[in-house]
């Protein structure tokens, strides 16, 4: 029972936080549950996804529903289409890494490893982003490419998109801080059901509980339904600070778990 009400805490904590910032939740969720070692990579990894599917799910429903969103569909919709086409990638790559190594532990450090130097670079990126600047990617075939590109990284690491995506939006279209993160959650909403998919067509679901699952999905929408509101009534420079500080934690984690598979 503490296990499962874990399970409940860390996707919702997660899923407030990722709502407000744009990640997703699957950037806090995965590292975290790989810290604790409750369920293999595999496992993590698959509810992690579905976690941030329901919360991406909800937040981009809702946002719409509402009349106001601040998704650029001209920018967002060929981003989300190459992410989803990414994100199929991404999976099977997890696959080929996987069966390099026999040991599934190999393949956490992995994921750790890139995680965290990819979070680094995000909040390098972040603390500085005012000197540099931002540029004005336009036309569907690029965005498609870029989006790929995201889908493929995001998909692999398990992280339902997360930072990868604010600084790609920051840096390549001039977004500022909200209306970058509901755009990433767009994207993440459609890399993440492809991810899925795949994961059902190629019936490589792992063994997990569905108490698990069910309870992190429930988290995951009621973080989302309190990030949002969250959401808007803070600050943009708040929203950064979260962030920022969100980034450093990941960063720690992400080295622990990649000294903790590699030596386990």
């Amino acid at each position: 029972m503490l296990q499962l009400a874990f399970y409940l805490l860390v996707s919702f904590l997660a899923s407030v936080a990722g709502a407000i910032c744009g990640i997703g939740g699957g950037v806090i969720i995965k590292p975290v549950l790989d810290v604790c070692g409750l369920a293999s990579v595999s496992t993590i990894s698959f509810l992690s996804g579905l976690t941030v599917l329901s919360m991406s799910l909800y937040s981009v429903g809702r946002t719409m529903a509402s009349g106001g969103s601040q998704i650029d569909k001209k920018t967002g919709t060929p981003l989300a289409i190459g992410a989803a086409a990414g994100g199929i990638a991404g999976k099977q790559l997890f696959s080929v890494v996987k069966g390099l190594f026999a040991d599934p532990n190999t393949v956490g450090a992995v994921q750790a490893a890139c995680l965290a130097v990819i979070t680094l670079g995000t909040l390098l990126y972040t603390i500085f982003k005012s000197r540099i600047a931002p540029r004005r990617v336009e036309g569907a075939g690029l965005c498609l490419c870029i989006g790929l590109v995201l889908g493929i990284m995001s998909s692999f690491l398990g992280i339902g998109g997360g930072p990868i995506n604010l600084v790609v939006l920051f840096f390549f279209f001039g977004m500022d801080t909200k209306t970058a993160a509901q755009n990433s959650l767009y994207i993440i909403l459609f890399s993440q059901a492809a991810s899925l998919a795949v994961t059902l067509l190629t019936r490589s679901v792992p063994e997990f509980e569905w108490a698990a699952l069910i309870l992190m999905v429930c988290g995951g929408i009621g973080g989302g339904i309190v990030g949002r509101l969250v959401n808007k009534r803070i600050s943009v420079a708040a929203v950064d600070k979260l962030f920022m500080g969100l980034m450093g934690v990941i960063i720690l984690i992400s080295v622990y778990n990649t000294v903790r598979y590699s030596v386990g």
